[in-house]
């Protein structure tokens, strides 16, 4: 530098110029960006929001991200994990399910007994086994084999009182239905006239159904996690933990574990995450539609609204919500037949965020 004529401050102040650009280009070649780490995750868990964004912060991947989020609910039981919602016999057990959006793995338990830990059951499938899914006792059973602790049990004082009074109130709202005696607590059978009605009322049987399941999800009801995460390369995972329908028969498995209703993503693309009636809305695969919808072209607000619209036109009393992510870290929500409310976490806010979008 010298044969420009350039004195030693100036070479010292080109020196440093020189390195502060070499780092900026580097960091561009790893994919690092000042719009990641990016957390969004169905209602305000917070909490579980700060604990995978200082993962992810801190160099974590995205999977690991959201399991160390999705854990953090799990462990202070904000309506999800132990003690949650018992099932028609007064059990608690737990649905989870973890996906990578750069492979597309996919790791899910679901009707597991005695597992604290769902979310990490769910990455242990996803790691240590080539299936996707396991289910029930044996779920419980490969968990406990691969180092978690267990058998627990899931009850808690709080999950068997809110039993008791169901029990006391007949076993009302539950999911039967064409059964007999009504309006008791079983043991149910078939009432036999299932075929009639199929044929004479045809046009009123499913409406009636779906009225009848409203009754069971309200602003109280919502104990699913649902959590996408942008690590700070870019790279997106997601994650969801539910104990399921509160009062379900046993052995119901509902949208939370299945990828493509309760959570999907691709890096390439972006993530969805949903929360509501899981019988309703696994039929139509909501997220899966909004990230497809994205693939397309679709912004987040009206792949989130197009997704739940399709929903409301063949069961226009279900209730349900979506938030929906895209690579660049645009983010927005859509519900029907409640307010539904999201949380985020990006670099620029000093803690997460809630968002509240009307139906």
């Amino acid at each position: 530098m010298e044969r420009f004529g350039l004195d030693s401050k100036d070479r010292l102040r080109a020196s440093a110029l020189l390195l502060i650009l070499l780092f900026q280009v580097t960091e561009r070649v790893a994919g690092a960006s000042s719009l990641y780490p990016l957390v969004v995750s169905t209602w305000p868990f917070l909490e579980a929001v700060e604990r995978a964004w200082s993962a992810a912060n801190n160099g974590y991947s995205a999977v690991d991200s959201v399991v160390e989020g999705c854990s953090a609910c799990e462990e202070l039981r904000c309506d999800v994990g132990p003690g949650g919602s018992p099932d028609e016999n007064g059990e608690t057990t737990i649905d989870a399910m973890v996906m990578d959006g750069v492979t597309m793995e996919v790791g899910a338990v679901a009707a597991m007994r005695y597992i604290k830990d769902g979310i990490k059951a769910a990455r242990l499938v996803m790691r240590h086994t080539g299936h996707t899914l396991l289910v029930g006792e044996k779920a419980s059973a490969f968990s406990i084999s691969m180092g978690l602790p267990g058998p627990t049990d899931l009850s808690s004082p709080e999950s068997i009182e809110k039993w008791n009074k169901w029990k006391e109130n007949n076993c009302q709202p539950n999911f039967w239905k064409n059964v007999v005696p009504a309006n008791s607590c079983g043991p149910y059978h078939s009432n036999g006239l299932l075929l009639a009605a199929e044929t004479t009322c045809l046009g009123d049987g499913p409406r009636r159904a779906v009225e009848l399941r409203s009754n069971h999800f309200g602003l109280h009801s919502h104990d699913t996690i649902s959590m996408a995460v942008i690590d700070k390369f870019g790279h997106i995972a997601v994650g969801t933990s539910t104990n399921g329908a509160t009062f379900k028969i046993p052995g119901r498995v509902g949208d939370g574990p299945i990828a493509g209703s309760s959570a999907y993503v691709d890096s390439d693309i972006g993530a969805c995450g949903a929360t509501g009636d899981g019988d309703i809305m696994m039929r139509f695969l909501p997220c899966y539609q909004v990230v497809e919808s994205m693939r397309l072209g679709m912004m987040p607000k009206d792949a989130a609204k197009d997704a739940i619209s399709r929903i409301a036109r063949k069961f226009p009393d279900f209730v349900g919500a979506i938030f929906a992510v895209n690579k660049n870290g645009t983010h927005a929500g859509a519900c029907h037949g409640w307010t539904f409310q999201y949380s985020v976490r990006s670099p620029e806010m000093h803690s997460a965020k809630v968002f509240t979008v009307l139906p």
